[in-house]
């Protein structure tokens, strides 16, 4: 199984608009975050889990030719801003996409994307079929999925994982219940937005905490914002098997 880091970015990627700040203004690549979401390829299936805002540019940049499924974690805009985008897929493969998500993240896409919904099929428009999914494992092909129930803030937020690979993006808060299914992953991917106290999210040191707790043999941060610092710069200050991940990163999990 492959998996492809298309964005690692926060809400509102980096560069920020108008930000002067050394972050946005870097030249290094690794500091050029679109907002968070991975590509999941396995022998038989190509999923996504989330369409943000840049979804377009990121099936262009990484020359996705197709795609079976796309996995939601939570219906934040910087989760699911790009659905309309998957037309292109609709067309190519004559198909209608297979979209995982939970009840309430599908009611969040009817407001939010509600000509999809509509009686009326204007033509054109993206073609979906919904699956429901919630805290119980599901399969898509040879991927079986284990949603892991994180709180980001207030909001149920879902992370998932695949045998030896587990993605959580937007956490501060697992339960102990919970923590228990990323027990014996060997790749872990978690969020470490700033180094800053945040309501919603890791910070850096919350996720090395969180990252040691659970003892992978290699970790990555995503849902990075411009607060962070520097890549080359935090990439220092990273312990043993924990690194920042980046757009284009691609990295290889046993199944």
């Amino acid at each position: 199984m492959k998996i492809t880091f298309l964005g690692t970015g926060t809400s509102q990627g980096v560069p920020v608009i108008a930000c002067g700040c050394e972050v946005c203004q870097s030249a290094n690549p690794r500091d050029k975050r679109l907002r968070s979401s991975i590509l999941i390829s396995s022998d038989e299936k190509n999923v996504i889990i989330d369409t943000g805002p840049d979804f377009r540019q990121q099936m262009l940049r990484y020359n996705v030719q197709h795609l079976d499924a796309v996995v939601f974690t939570h219906a934040h805009k910087d989760h699911v801003a790009g659905l309309d985008d998957i037309r292109a897929f609709n067309f190519k493969q004559k198909a209608a996409m297979d979209i995982y998500a939970t009840p309430e993240v599908e009611e969040s896409l009817k407001r939010e994307f509600y000509y999809i919904f509509s009686e009326f099929k204007y033509p054109g428009i993206p073609q979906i079929n919904i699956h429901h999914i919630g805290n119980k494992d599901f399969e898509i092909g040879d991927l079986h999925f284990t949603p892991i129930e994180v709180m980001h803030y207030k909001l149920p937020v879902l992370g998932f994982r695949i045998k030896d690979f587990t993605y959580i993006t937007d956490a501060k808060t697992v339960s102990d219940a919970e923590f228990e299914k990323i027990k014996g992953t060997k790749i872990l991917v978690i969020n470490a937005l700033q180094k800053e106290a945040h309501i919603s999210h890791f910070t850096f040191d919350e996720a090395i905490a969180f990252a040691q707790k659970v003892g992978a043999s290699q970790t990555y941060f995503t849902h990075i914002s411009h607060r962070l610092g520097r890549h080359e710069d935090v990439s220092k200050e990273l312990p043993a098997g924990i690194n920042l991940a980046y757009d284009g990163l691609v990295v290889s999990s046993g199944y």
